[in-house]
C-alpha cells in the first residue's frame, strides 16, 4: 500500500496526472488539452469548468490505465501555471467568468497607472517583482473592476481568488482555501520576507483580503486537505504539496543548492537559480521570487527570468501561419538549411518579459529577402527560443555573479535535438537534460512525497537524478556574438508599437 506518489500538473496548454515510484520512475500518466480563448487581440482566457473536468478525467483515467486505487498513493502534489487567476463564488463553487491567463495584457493600463502613481518602486521592494500585466494582482483588480457584481460580493466574503492550484484544491478537497509561497509570490501582493499577504499592497490594488487563500509551506506536513471520496481518485488521499509549474521543476531538476540553474521550455521559458535563504534583488530585468520552502525550514529564493512565447512560436507556426502541421515538424523543416538565412523571429505576442519588461512590444520578423523560405522562418523560430533565454543567462549572470557552467534543460522542446544544440551553440555552454523530463510534475511529487515521508531528505531526490542527453557548443565565439548582436537589433524593431 502507498506504493506512490501522484501530481496533477495543470499548465498553459493541457492537464496531466502522473503517477511516480521511489525511484522517481514514471508509472502512469494520462494528459488532456485545454481550450484556448482568445475574444479580443492581447486577451488570453481559459475555462475553469473545463480544466476541472480535463483533471477528473486525467487522474481517472491514468488511475485505470495503471491499474491503480486511492489507496495505492501516499499522497499528491499539485502544480499549475502560476499567474493565471480564478474568481469564483464561495457558496456556489462557480467561477464568475474565464480564467485570466498569465499571457493576457489586458492589464497594461492598471499597471501603467500604478507607476504613475508612485507605486512601482514598493511593490518591487516587497514583492520582488516589476509590476507587469504578466502577475496576478493586476488580474485580480481588472475582474473586480469589470465583471458585474464581484466587488459586492468580495466585500462581503463570498468571492474567492486562487490561481490553478487554489482552484483544483478546493474542487478536489470539496472547500478548502490554500496556496504556497512559490505561487503567491506570483501575485504582486505577497510580502517575500514574511510570506504573507501584505496590507499595503492590498489598498494599493483595492483587493480585499477575505478574498485570499492561506499560504502554506510548499511540502506541508499539515496538508492541504484530503481528497474527497467521491472525487476522480475515489477515496481520501492527502494532499500534501503545492508548487508554481516553474519552481517544481527546479525541485524536479533536484536544483537545492545555490548557484543551480534549471530551465524550462514550454509556452514559455523560464531559466531559475537557486539563490538559497538570500533575497538577492535583481538590477538587471529579472524577478526575485520563492523557490520553496519545505515545511518549517526556511524558505529557498531564486532569481527567475520569465519569457512569455517560446514553445506557443512554434505553436503558432502549426495553428495560424500552417507552416507545420505538428510541432515536432519544425525540427526536420528548420534542419533544411544551415542557418536561419538572415531572418530573425522576435515573438512579442504579449510584449517582452525578462529582461526587458516592455508590454508595448509586438512580434516582429526582421530580415526577410527573397532567398527567404519557411526552413529559413522555422529555423529562426528555434532560434528565438534560444536568443531570449541567452537574455536571461546574461541578465542573470550580472545579478549573481555567477558564469554558468552547464545549464539543465526539461520541457517539452527538448525533444527537438536542433533546438537544443542551438541553445548550447549560442550560450558557449554545455545543455543537460535529465532521464526523467517531466521534471515540473516530478518536483510536485517530490514536494508531496517529502511531507510525508515518503522520501526523507533531498538527499533521496538527489540520487534520482541522472542524465540523459547532453549537448555541447560547436559555434565559435565569433560566430556566436556576431549572431547574438543581430538578435538584439532585431528586438529593438518590436518596441514602442503598442500603445500603452
Amino acid at each position: 500500500m502507498n506504493r506512490y506518489v501522484g501530481a496533477i500538473d495543470q499548465g498553459t496548454t493541457s492537464t496531466r496526472f502522473m503517477v511516480f515510484d521511489h525511484s522517481g520512475t514514471v508509472v502512469a500518466r494520462h494528459q488532456l488539452e485545454h481550450s484556448q480563448i482568445m475574444p479580443r487581440p492581447g486577451w488570453v482566457e481559459h475555462n475553469p469548468d473545463e480544466i476541472w473536468e480535463r483533471t477528473r478525467t486525467v487522474v481517472k483515467t491514468a488511475l485505470s490505465l495503471a491499474d491503480l486505487t486511492a489507496d495505492d498513493l501516499a499522497a499528491i502534489g499539485v502544480t499549475n501555471q502560476r499567474e493565471t487567476t480564478v474568481v469564483w463564488n464561495r457558496r456556489t463553487g462557480r467561477p464568475y467568468g474565464n480564467a485570466i491567463v498569465w499571457q493576457d495584457t489586458r492589464t497594461d493600463r492598471i499597471i501603467a497607472d500604478l507607476d504613475a502613481a508612485g507605486h512601482s518602486a514598493l511593490i518591487r521592494e516587497k514583492t520582488g517583482l516589476p509590476p507587469a500585466p504578466y502577475f496576478s494582482g493586476g488580474k485580480l483588480k481588472w475582474i473586480l473592476d469589470n465583471v458585474a457584481g464581484v466587488r459586492a460580493d468580495a466585500e462581503r466574503g463570498d468571492a474567492l481568488f486562487g490561481t490553478l492550484d487554489s482552484w483544483l484544491i478546493w474542487n478536489l478537497t470539496g472547500g478548502v482555501h490554500v496556496t504556497d509561497p512559490t505561487n503567491a509570490s506570483r501575485t504582486m501582493l505577497m510580502d517575500l520576507e514574511t510570506l504573507d499577504w501584505d496590507d499595503e499592497l492590498l489598498a494599493i490594488f483595492g483587493i480585499p483580503r477575505a478574498m485570499l487563500p492561506t499560504i502554506a509551506p510548499s511540502a506541508n506536513p499539515g496538508l492541504f486537505g484530503t481528497t474527497k471520496p467521491d472525487g476522480p481518485f475515489k477515496g481520501s488521499v492527502p494532499i500534501a504539496g503545492v508548487l508554481g509549474d516553474q519552481q517544481a521543476a527546479g525541485v524536479g531538476q533536484v536544483c537545492f543548492r545555490p548557484g543551480e540553474a534549471k530551465n524550462t521550455y514550454g509556452t514559455g521559458n523560464f531559466l531559475m537559480l537557486n539563490t538559497g535563504t538570500e533575497i538577492v534583488r535583481s538590477n538587471h530585468g529579472l524577478i526575485t521570487t520563492v523557490a520553496y520552502q519545505f515545511g518549517d525550514d526556511k524558505p529557498a529564493y531564486a532569481l527567475e527570468g520569465s519569457i512569455a512565447v517560446t514553445g506557443s512560436a512554434v505553436q503558432w507556426l502549426r495553428d495560424q501561419m500552417g507552416i507545420i502541421a505538428g510541432a515536432a515538424q519544425i525540427e526536420d523543416l528548420a534542419g533544411q538549411v544551415a542557418d536561419s538565412g538572415g531572418v530573425y523571429f522576435v515573438p512579442a505576442f504579449s510584449g517582452l518579459f525578462a529582461p526587458y519588461w516592455r508590454p508595448d512590444a509586438r512580434g516582429a520578423v526582421v530580415g526577410l529577402s527573397r532567398y527567404s523560405n519557411n526552413a529559413h522562418l522555422a529555423r529562426a523560430t528555434l532560434e528565438s527560443i534560444a536568443y531570449q533565454t541567452r537574455d536571461v543567462v546574461e541578465a542573470m549572470q550580472r545579478d549573481a555573479g555567477v558564469a554558468l557552467a552547464t545549464l539543465r534543460v526539461d520541457g517539452g522542446v527538448t525533444v527537438n535535438q536542433l533546438a537544443m544544440q542551438i541553445q548550447a551553440d549560442l550560450l558557449g555552454v554545455a545543455v543537460s537534460r535529465p532521464v526523467v523530463t517531466e521534471t515540473t510534475a516530478l518536483g510536485a511529487a517530490y514536494a508531496a512525497g517529502l511531507a510525508v515521508g515518503f522520501w526523507h531528505s533531498t538527499d533521496e531526490l538527489l540520487d534520482n537524478w541522472s542524465e540523459d542527453v547532453r549537448w555541447y557548443p560547436t559555434w565559435s565565439q565569433e560566430r556566436r556574438e556576431h549572431g547574438y548582436r543581430r538578435w538584439l537589433k532585431a528586438v529593438e524593431r518590436t518596441l514602442d508599437w503598442a500603445e500603452i
